[in-house]
């Protein structure tokens, strides 16, 4: 949409922003930015923040898949994968590469229905290297793509719609909805990843004539926010992006709002559903919207929350579900409302859904109070300041301002927007969007139970692309250099600008206190944004646990935050709500976390309720039982997906089946039924100790704040001994073997490869990681990311890494890839490491510690980097200085030191070969491996046994 604002190169506009919560007491806190226009129509907008050396730098254009044209879509996604590739002066790899060198967060990009951004968040040394390659990807991109990088990049898009879809439990379910709620002529009625057929058919000349339409300043914003000099900055920009043309005049798009003149039912058989999954989707209304912010309150009135006429009567009452979703989605030109149950197993779903209608009419009968209405209001400004936690959350919102209501200033008016919403607003829209109005249901069952789906509907359409044997047709060839003219420039553009000022490393000041009760307490300080994150961790979890009742330390920390000795899980919901803050309890293999986020002013409430939760635990037998339904369904569907399936898998291939941490968490269906509240007590009683617990604390809250309000916790938890195990370290194999878990007709296959590696202590450990940047750790530098995705296009994405803690991890490479090039993907891994250790270069050794050193500049930007520094700390017994140990350890590294780095972890021959896939085409072929006849696993490993 065009701005409002046109301003000449000399205008700056200064605006403060300042925000208020919702409760009596406010927070003010204000957003400086400054805009201003270039003559070829591109908005820049700049966010001063030198918190940390770093700035993030987002470059968004005013197009999504909503500019597409039916026959012809999915072209906005396809070129956000491109313009990472190559362009005239950034050369080969493009940003990608330039990104691996400068220490960079990772170029990335996303698209929506209506706009695409790229974004990176680098030291603040490479800013001008940022604004140079971004205006290269805009002026001088286009005629470097030829047929065959299109024709690759086709391959990773349709990899990625294997992945996320076609192999994804409900993976079709947005699309089956988008094609019902929206005329064919709509342009949401294609989803943004498009269709591949049109993607297949598209011609070099179709691709490049979207480019030159959408891609221009004129329909773009530029915003750069972080720790920069504001003048050097703004020349930098008119140098780079001056001379680029502007586009066409791009007219906006008028709202599209949709009505339905029916109520449309729908189901599909998926086959990787285990449970039955009812969506209602309703029309709604664009992006900014007045109703918008009263449609958001709505929802979660209705389904969030234990109060919440949803969850009375689907979860309490009914036992239909462990949970009901609800959210209210606002595009650009139109919105939709949305319900969603994934109901427990063989549910019949028109069960679920007079159900719906019940919790309905309740919501009519008997509204909502007040103290309803400003605990959802409470819960926003929370929220708000945790999407500015980053220089790059501030970027994402002025730009989406900026685009969608032509003023990066609307973020002052678009939360007191929601703030002013009535208990009246609620009412008006739940008439005139939901009650007695047609919508959109969609029955998502399990294979062979279509009798569970709502009566009277009709089987949807789903496009699933065929998997054809060999390949064929899917092969490419990428000449090792690309011809092409190149775009005239006043000077030379093909010269990298240098790297400015280095930035120091700012390594956090760290306090640390300790408890009489034996609790250490380790806190950093940061005034940034008005908040607190916190953690308690205790050594735990599933290592703690009896292997036939494993799954006991998840439901006991699930169970610790529904209810307390002096509040109901009701309650107690309410008051952490009321105060806009979240407590959370988790249980894994190695310890159970107590972890929270809530506004500086309400820190003090919030200790209050996490002592309640800790020490004054309510073991509710309703809500036990509540909890062990809720993981028996979350069991069910691991059971379906493959990557659940290849994780839980691998686990038990790691360690051996007798091994406890080769349990899942969750547990078990056995384990589950089995369990009794009073196992849960009992956990609770010999393990719930300080002796074994670290307390970490960062953001707007001092230590003797921190430590004041732990006095109550250090009286009254007493310090019992508890006794860690020693657990027993499996060998990694003496030789490669290939296990196989069939699923029948995957799209994708998932391999799993690895070993049993070394613990975090280990002084190889760091090394090793070092050693594995290059080889997969990179991201799109990786070696096995340029040959599996940008030379093959076999994959999405694939990444390696080392993985432990105080005990040994594995060392992984995952990924997902095309099931008919599972043999090619499989055999290409094993080529790569067994000729790292001497291919690896003098140049990958200079990329490598470019990187990691660089990098450093952003390590501790945002609260929940500043946690994991305490934890490694507390955990390890490390100095704060731990990161310029690391600094030494990298710039001292030599070639031959990494080479044989990866000779000793990195052995192909010495590691386990997982692939979850179809076994039917792709089992057989595993044996040219190398490695043996593969070993079909699923009878040792079904879930349950």
């Amino acid at each position: 949409m065009e701005s409002r604002f046109f301003y000449l190169l000399s205008v700056l506009i200064i605006s403060t922003l300042t925000l208020s919560s919702c409760s009596q007491k406010q927070t003010e806190f204000s957003v400086d930015y400054e805009k201003f226009t270039l003559d070829n129509g591109l908005e820049v907008i700049f966010h001063k923040d030198d918190s940390d050396p770093v700035t993030a730098v987002a470059l968004t254009f005013h197009v999504g898949s909503a500019r597409e044209k039916e026959g012809r879509t999915g072209f906005a996604h396809l070129f956000e994968h491109l313009l990472f590739l190559e362009s005239e002066n950034l050369g080969e790899g493009g940003l990608d590469k330039m990104s691996s060198r400068i220490g960079g967060s990772g170029a990335n990009g996303s698209t929506s229905r209506d706009r695409t951004n790229y974004f990176q968040t680098v030291p603040s040394d490479a800013l001008e290297k940022m604004i140079w390659a971004e205006a290269d990807k805009m002026g001088f991109f286009i005629n470097t793509v030829t047929e065959a990088v299109v024709a690759k990049e086709k391959q990773v898009v349709k990899n990625e719609k294997r992945q996320g879809v076609d192999n994804a439990p409900y993976g079709h379910a947005s699309y089956v909805v988008g094609k019902n709620l929206y005329p064919q002529e709509h342009p949401y009625s294609w989803q943004v990843i498009g269709s591949l057929e049109d993607l297949q058919n598209a011609t070099l000349a179709d691709v490049k004539e979207f480019y030159n339409r959408w891609y221009v300043p004129n329909n773009a914003t530029l915003v750069i926010a972080g720790d920069f000099d504001s003048d050097q900055a703004k020349e930098w920009v008119h140098k780079y992006f001056d001379e680029i043309p502007r586009g066409e005049e791009i007219k906006p798009l008028p709202d599209m709002p949709v009505t339905l003149d029916e109520t449309k039912k729908l189901y599909y058989e998926d086959n990787f559903a285990r449970l039955p999954e009812l969506r209602m989707v309703w029309p709604g209304v664009d992006l900014y919207h007045d109703d918008a912010y009263a449609l958001d309150i709505l929802t979660e009135l209705l389904a969030n929350g234990k109060k919440a006429p949803f969850y009375k009567v689907l979860v309490e009452e009914k036992e239909l579900t462990s949970n009901v979703f609800m959210n209210n989605s606002n595009s650009e030109l139109a919105g939709e409302i949305s319900m969603i149950v994934r109901a427990y197993q063989n549910t019949d779903l028109n069960e679920v859904a007079a159900a719906v209608d019940e919790a309905f009419t309740r919501f009519e009968e008997e509204g909502f109070t007040q103290a309803d209405l400003d605990r959802i209001k409470a819960g926003i400004e929370t929220d708000f300041y945790n999407g500015l936690s980053s220089v790059l959350g501030k970027a994402f919102q002025l730009a989406q301002y900026n685009i969608f209501a032509d003023d990066p200033g609307y973020i002052n008016e678009d939360i007191q927007k929601t703030l002013a919403v009535t208990k009246e607003d609620v009412m008006r829209v739940y008439e005139e969007y939901i009650k007695g109005k047609h919508f959109v249901a969609t029955s998502f069952v399990p294979q062979g139970e279509a009798e569970l789906a709502l009566d009277g509907s009709e089987p949807a359409e789903v496009v699933e692309e065929e998997i054809v044997a060999n390949a064929e047709g899917e092969s490419f060839e990428l000449p090792e250099e690309t011809e092409y003219e190149k775009t005239p420039s006043s000077f030379d553009r093909s010269v990298e600008p240098p790297y400015g000022e280095s930035p120091d490393l700012k390594v956090p000041e760290v306090w640390e206190a300790e408890l009489a009760n034996g609790l250490d307490i380790y806190g950093i300080e940061n005034y940034e944004l008005p908040l607190v994150e916190f953690e308690i961790t205790l050594k735990g979890g599933l290592m703690l646990e009896d292997p036939d009742k494993t799954g006991v330390s998840n439901l006991m920390a699930d169970l610790m935050t529904k209810g307390t000795a002096d509040k109901t899980p009701e309650e107690l919901e309410e008051a952490i709500n009321e105060l806009g803050a979240s407590i959370r309890v988790n249980s894994g293999q190695q310890s159970i976390t107590i972890s929270g986020n809530t506004l500086a002013r309400n820190y003090n409430a919030t200790m209050q309720l996490v002592e309640e939760i800790m020490l004054e635990p309510r073991w509710d037998e309703r809500e036990f039982e509540l909890a062990k339904q809720s993981t028996l369904s979350q069991i069910a569907q691991q059971s379906a997906n493959p990557n659940s399936i290849a994780s839980n898998t691998f686990n038990k291939l790691l360690y051996g089946e007798d091994h406890i941490l080769s349990y899942n968490p969750a547990g078990t269906t056995n384990s589950i039924e089995n369990i009794t509240l009073d196992d849960l007590k009992s956990y609770y009683e010999n393990y719930f100790s300080p002796a074994v617990a670290n307390m970490h604390v960062v953001g707007a809250v001092n230590q003797g704040e921190v430590v004041a309000s732990m006095q109550s916790i250090n009286e009254n938890w007493e310090n019992k001994p508890v006794e860690i195990p020693e657990l027993d370290t499996p060998q990694p194999p003496e030789e490669s073997q290939v296990y196989f878990y069939d699923v029948p007709d995957a799209k994708q296959s998932v391999l799993l490869i690895g070993y049993l590696a070394i613990p975090e202590t280990h002084p190889d450990f760091y090394p090793a990681t070092v050693m594995n940047y290059k080889l997969g750790g990179g991201g799109f530098a990786s070696r096995l990311t340029q040959e599996l995705r940008e030379g093959k296009g076999y994959t999405y994405g694939i990444g390696s890494g080392f993985s432990g803690s105080d005990i040994a991890g594995p060392f992984t490479i995952s990924s997902g890839v095309r099931t008919n090039v599972t043999y090619e993907s499989a055999a290409l891994v094993k080529e790569i490491l067994e000729q790292y250790p001497e291919t690896f270069s003098d140049q990958d050794l200079e990329n490598t510690k470019s990187f990691l050193l660089k990098s450093n500049a952003r390590r501790f930007e945002t609260l929940g980097s500043k946690l994991n520094l305490l934890s490694n700390i507390s955990s390890y017994g490390w100095s704060p200085d731990y990161i310029k140990e690391r600094e030494e350890i990298v710039k001292n590294m030599t070639k031959e030191e990494i080479q044989e780095l990866a000779r000793k972890y990195a052995n192909p021959d010495k590691m386990i070969w997982l692939v979850v896939g179809d076994a039917d085409t792709q089992l057989d072929r595993l044996e040219q491996l190398g490695f043996g006849e593969p070993i079909l696993v699923n009878e040792y490993f079904e879930e349950g046994n």
